[in-house]
């Protein structure tokens, strides 16, 4: 009886490796963007209560992290940064995901917030941290590519 004893703690890790794997697969299929031949993680707005809070609130995002915002058409969009906290680059996509063009808007508290419009119309939306299209040389008609499942 005692060999067996000895046994099962090495059984335990036959059972610990795929629950492992499992578990990084899940992480795997976190919704992201590649950029500039980067990764970032997203979050997702999607609802229009989704995208009018956005990142209001927040203190910091995370260097790899950021907020895709997706709309049902094309059209001409501009952002506003009431009671954002974090200043940002907007990216503006086109329907090809193609980049239009970026603005970087600064934290706002008052009434009174400047506008950051596209400059052409746009479906999709990137916000990433303030000096990202910079670092990454961004251009526009450089393409965003969507992992969202």
């Amino acid at each position: 009886m005692r060999p067996l004893l000895r046994k099962l703690p090495d059984m335990r890790i036959l059972w610990l490796l795929p629950l492992a794997l499992i578990c990084a697969s899940c992480m795997a299929r976190e919704p992201h963007v590649v950029l500039g031949g980067n990764a970032f993680t997203v979050e997702i707005a999607e609802t229009k209560e989704e995208r009018d809070l956005g990142l209001m609130f927040r203190d910091e995002l995370a260097d790899d992290h950021g907020m895709l915002f997706l709309f049902p058409v094309e059209a001409m969009r501009s952002f506003w940064m009431r009671n954002t906290r974090i200043p940002l680059d907007i990216m503006y996509f086109d329907a090809d995901l193609q980049l239009i063009n970026v603005q970087t808007a600064s934290p706002c508290r008052t009434r009174n917030c400047p506008v950051y419009p596209s400059t052409a119309p746009a479906k999709y939306v990137l916000e990433l941290n303030a000096g990202k299209a910079t670092e990454l040389g961004l251009q526009a008609g450089d393409r965003l590519e969507l992992h969202l499942d």
